[in-house]
């Protein structure tokens, strides 16, 4: 008999497959004491958590029988998958339970905005008759900038053009022909924000989303646009939002997340402009029963022996594969994560080639390792080894695998390469004796680079002192040269310089770089 642990409240319909099957034991205790946990997790099979219970190492170390953690949601903040992966325990989630109550949330919140319903609403409850003040506005015919066209980005695009709205998209994996298909204009960040009457942000909270929506990108927008955040608080920066709002740059502002909660207090929800609700894109019924019930499936699925729709943790290397392939791991994941933070324009296909020793095995973890971090730059660390395909599926970007006997000079070679609608650029490494990872051609140029650091990535033209004008630049930051690798292909033609920096370079150095003579192309990265 399997043993389930439920220790955060759940829909009881949601897991019904769980309470009807024979070979399952619910146990449903939400709200135990820390002590109360460890004592019951030692006990069970599977456990199923929302965003209550912290499943932390030592939670995982107790639970010697546990086989999987099951969240009954998206995130997965509140687990700790290392541990989970060093403990045997599979991790899985569920996607897709809440895309479309998210998706009508925010149609609510931009009707509800657009025709100041909720302050009406109030002032009717003062007892106030009030008409004139509270007009609003149309969405027939207007603008709905998407910034993030997953999932619910997509669902709530289709809504918007049912009311007849004009809508155009920017996500870092949308090209146009992916655009066009979907009915929508594509557009860089800051068309969107420029054309936008409603901004909505769908997106993850990552570093490169961190106040994506800031004071520059605000004074992008038409005057009187309004915008929406039903995805992360910190994607939309308060302080920016709020000046915005104040001096009528922004009409309007509906909120479902803010960057500290509970929220209450926030002083944008002091602003008349502002619908601000407690976080409730995913407070249905249906929805609540929807996570609830694709987890218990899954976990019933992986108790019986079988293997989960929706892992979000690392499988293990097999063991006949380890000696070979994981001195590559790390190498796999800094040249995924260094051609992906320089290449530009939408994603189209990722290409992995193998030359060596590496062709005479199954090198398929590795190639999991390189999606998960050129997928990590763009969608958030939600992505890993197990879910990068599907999430790269889902975004229509085809994953390549090729093999070679030829060694190219090494013994082992592996060579990334990116294709975008804009460009398609390359990388490759290898291992060196005693020496570790590092990079040995950018872009078919030649070069000899340890990939970790603050690097920076410049083509530029072969003249006498372009080298001298960066290094006396960066000289002008504060940013010393640590280490510098120069590769060219024709005395006078392109080349390339990459350089290894001792700290952070800011972007006005970056943007100062740029313009200096014969610099073609600055990118900085930090590995």
């Amino acid at each position: 008999m399997n043993r389930v642990l439920i220790s955060d409240p759940l829909s009881e319909d949601g897991i019904k497959p769980l309470l009807e099957a024979a070979d399952t034991e619910v146990i449903q205790k939400p709200s135990m004491s820390e002590k109360e946990l460890l004592e019951e997790v030692a006990k069970a099979d599977a456990l199923i958590v929302r965003s209550q219970t912290q499943v932390t190492r030592e939670l995982l170390e107790h639970g010697e029988n546990l086989k999987i953690v099951g969240r009954a949601g998206v995130g997965v903040d509140n687990i700790d998958l290392d541990a989970a992966t060093d403990n045997g325990v599979v991790v899985v989630n569920a996607p897709d339970g809440n895309t479309i109550s998210t998706a009508e949330h925010t149609m609510a919140m931009l009707m509800s905005m657009a025709r100041n319903i909720p302050q009406a609403y109030h002032s009717l409850q003062q007892g106030n008759w009030d008409r004139k003040k509270y007009v609003g506005v149309e969405l027939k015919n207007k603008t709905l900038g998407v910034v993030g066209f997953g999932r619910i980005g997509r669902v709530v695009t289709r809504r918007a053009k049912g009311h007849r709205m004009n809508v155009i998209a920017y996500d870092p994996f949308l090209t146009k022909e992916k655009a066009e298909k979907a009915g929508v204009d594509h557009g860089s960040l800051d068309e969107v924000l420029a054309q936008a009457d409603f901004l909505t942000v769908h997106t993850p909270l990552i570093d490169a989303t961190h106040h994506l929506i800031n004071k520059e990108a605000l004074a992008k927008m038409k005057d009187g646009a309004r915008i929406l955040n039903c995805a992360r608080g910190g994607i939309i920066e308060e302080e920016a939002l709020y000046e915005a709002l104040q001096s009528g740059k922004i009409a309007g502002a509906a909120l479902d997340v803010f960057e500290e909660e509970p929220a209450v207090g926030n002083k944008l929800l002091e602003l008349p402009q502002v619908v601000g609700v407690p976080h409730l894109g995913a407070s249905t019924i249906e929805a609540q029963e929807n996570v609830a019930t694709d987890v218990s499936y899954d976990v019933m699925e992986v108790l019986r022996g079988g293997n989960a729709k929706q892992p979000v943790n690392i499988p293990s290397i097999p063991e006949e594969m380890q000696d070979k392939l994981t001195p590559y791991i790390t190498l796999s994941e800094k040249l995924g994560a260094f051609l992906g933070s320089v290449v530009r324009g939408g994603l189209n296909n990722i290409n992995v080639y193998y030359s060596g020793e590496l062709a005479d095995v199954d090198p398929t973890p590795l190639t999991r390792k390189v999606v998960k971090s050129v997928l990590q730059l763009f969608v958030g660390t939600r992505v890993n080894d197990v879910n990068s395909y599907k999430i790269a599926k889902d975004k229509g970007i085809e994953i390549n695998e090729q093999k070679s006997t030829s060694t190219k000079g090494f013994t082992n070679l592996l060579t990334v390469e990116l294709e975008t609608d804009e460009e398609t650029r390359s990388i490759a490494g290898t291992l060196l004796n005693g020496l570790g990872a590092r990079v040995v051609r950018l872009d078919g140029y030649s070069v000899d680079v340890i990939p970790e650091g603050h690097l920076i990535s410049i083509h530029h033209k072969d003249q006498p002192g372009a080298i001298g004008r960066v290094g006396s630049l960066l000289a002008e930051h504060d940013v010393n040269i640590a280490t510098m690798q120069v590769g060219r292909t024709d005395i006078g033609g392109a080349a390339i310089m990459i350089l290894t920096v001792d700290k952070e370079v800011e972007p006005a150095c970056q943007e100062h770089l740029a313009h200096v003579e014969d610099i073609n192309r600055v990118q900085y990265l930090k590995l």
